[in-house]
Order: C-alpha cells, then sequence, then structure tokens
C-alpha cells in the first residue's frame, strides 16, 4: 500500500474546524502522516490539530502562497508516495472519501485525482449552481488528447480536495513558487504536456462552496486574469476561457429561471463584475501596484516581485 501524506494549510479555520477534523478522523483511510501548515491562527485551530495528530508548521501570515507554502509541504513529506491537498473550509461528505481519490491511483499513468464539490448545506442558488456546473456527477479521466473536447476545461483541477503522485509531482518542477493562485492548474498543465493522466473522482466528496459577495467576485476574477496572463501557454495549448464562461452564464441563466429567479438581476451584475476584473487583471502590468493590491483578493501578493512568479520549486525554504 502506497504511503499517503495530507496536508492542509489554515488561518483562523473557526467554528466549523471541529467538523473538519471528526469526518477526518471517520475516514476509512487514514493518511500516514498529517502536516498543518498555518499562518499564524489566533484561534484553537492549531492546538486542536495537534490532539488530532497533524504535524505543525507555523508560518507567518504574509509568507502563505498558494504555491509555494504547498510545495515546501511537498519536499517536506518527501517520505510519502502519494500527497492529498484539502481546504480548511473542505469537509469530507462520507467516510469514504479519501479511499475513493485515492483509488484513481491503481492506473499508473494517473499523475493526479480531484473529488467532487458538493455546495454547503448553507448555500445560496448562485454558489450552488456553480459547484453543480463545475463538479459533475460522472468520473473523468483525461490526457492532453481531449484538449479538443474538454478546451480549457482539460486542466481543470481544485486543491481544496486533491491528491497528486508525488514523483510524477516533482518531475515536472513541483509547484510554482509564487503562484498568486491556480498553482493546482498550472501543475496539471505540465503533467498533461508531460503525458500523464488526471483523474475526476465524482464519487470522492466533500462539502465545499463559498457565496461571494460582489466586491468579492470582482478581486477573484481580477487574481484569474493575472494568472491567465502570466501563463499563457495554458490556453494557447488547451483553449481560452471565453467558451467555458459563455457556457457557464447560459447554464446559469437555466439554473436559476427554474430554482431563484429573483436572483437573475444578482446573476448579471456579478457577470459584469467578473468581466471586468478579469479583463483588468490579464492587463494588471497596465496598472500602478497600489490599484492591483486594492483590486486583488490576494493582497499580500503584490508586496513581493509580483512580475517573476511562476519559478519552479527548488528546495525553496518556508521560513527564514
Amino acid at each position: 500500500m502506497m504511503k499517503v501524506g495530507l496536508i492542509v494549510p489554515t488561518l483562523n479555520a473557526g467554528p466549523d474546524w471541529r467538523n473538519w477534523l471528526a469526518a477526518l478522523a471517520q475516514q476509512t483511510r487514514q493518511p500516514d502522516r498529517l502536516l498543518l501548515i498555518d499562518s499564524s491562527s489566533s484561534d484553537e485551530t492549531v492546538a486542536m490539530a495537534h490532539d488530532h495528530g497533524f504535524e505543525i508548521k507555523l508560518i507567518a501570515k504574509s509568507r502563505f502562497n498558494h504555491g509555494g507554502t504547498r510545495q515546501w509541504g511537498v519536499e517536506h513529506l518527501s517520505d510519502m508516495q502519494i500527497i492529498v491537498f484539502l481546504t480548511q473550509d473542505a469537509i469530507l461528505a462520507d467516510a469514504t472519501a479519501i479511499e475513493r481519490l485515492l483509488a484513481a491511483f491503481e492506473n499508473p499513468r494517473v499523475a493526479t485525482a480531484y473529488g467532487r464539490q458538493l455546495p454547503h448545506k448553507h448555500a445560496g442558488p448562485i454558489a450552488a449552481h456553480a459547484r453543480l456546473f463545475n463538479y459533475p456527477a460522472q468520473n473523468q479521466l483525461r490526457g492532453v488528447e481531449d484538449r479538443e473536447r474538454f478546451g480549457i476545461k482539460t486542466v481543470f483541477t481544485s486543491n481544496s480536495f486533491a491528491a497528486y503522485r508525488r514523483s510524477a509531482l516533482m518531475r515536472v518542477g513541483g509547484f510554482p513558487l509564487d503562484a498568486i493562485m491556480n498553482e493546482d492548474t498550472f501543475v496539471v498543465g505540465k503533467m498533461l504536456r508531460a503525458g500523464w493522466k488526471i483523474a475526476y473522482c465524482a464519487d470522492a466528496r466533500v462539502f465545499h462552496s463559498h457565496d461571494y459577495g460582489f466586491a468579492e467576485e470582482f478581486k477573484r476574477y481580477f487574481d484569474i486574469g493575472v494568472f491567465h496572463s502570466q501563463t499563457a501557454w495554458l490556453q494557447g495549448e488547451f483553449g481560452g476561457a471565453s467558451g467555458e464562461g459563455l457556457r457557464y452564464i447560459r447554464s446559469e441563466l437555466v439554473y436559476l429561471l427554474k430554482f431563484a429567479p429573483g436572483l437573475l438581476p444578482s446573476a448579471w451584475s456579478r457577470t459584469g463584475l467578473k468581466w471586468l476584473g478579469y479583463k483588468l487583471g490579464v492587463w494588471h502590468q497596465c496598472l500602478p501596484v497600489m490599484w492591483r493590491q486594492a483590486f486583488s483578493m490576494h493582497k499580500v501578493y503584490w508586496l513581493k516581485q509580483p512580475e517573476q512568479n511562476f519559478v519552479s520549486a527548488a528546495s525553496a525554504p518556508l521560513s527564514d
């Protein structure tokens, strides 16, 4: 049986953390090592994780980076063959979630697998649709040869609940050390280009959704635009995002007409904000750094060297 490590980055996980830990404790396949990388929480996140057997790594909040922090964890768990990632707000939906995700690696060509995300019980219709659209009920096995069929969705994944064959991850250079977001998409693109497969496991499920406000939608799509501008090769090889965006808008319209027609004006406003945020993100180099920081969901990112990103991992230390 392959050795499995679990990595979760945290910051003030809050009242749902107890449920998160309880769901992990019930898993039929327990990871061999548990690593918490905490950005200096002020609540009981670290103490509770320690009581549940986690190794703890504390970092300053300003040192967190989606790619670099996770890559440090991958290198720290060098004796593990499979690395599972979860986020603090993704609660395992049943006792077999991790076991079912790991089953994908019985195929030696699979480099990474990600699970299905279901909306939280309190999620609003707009947030619920986003999960239902992006995480269907059918399994998928995708390779680079499928890009004509899936387009940019070929590289879709999420580190909110995903697992990686560590050897494959390291062969493509690991996670980028300074990614504003989408470090997972970046790596999957490199893996597919190298001939590996990505598995979507619809029967490996977590509860994970966000009810973003208008400003949050704008900022999130600004950061997505930044990411796409820095990784033009992804869209060059797998297709642009506009077609998938139009398909999403049509799907959301149908869903809301059926379940929440009163939210259609809100959805239209959000679509406009997403478009504006994305376009500004694509052209972020034309904006002053002060504006980039104001428009971004990940403000600390702009205090570093924002134009020198997506450097492959090279055993960089997480802290000084």
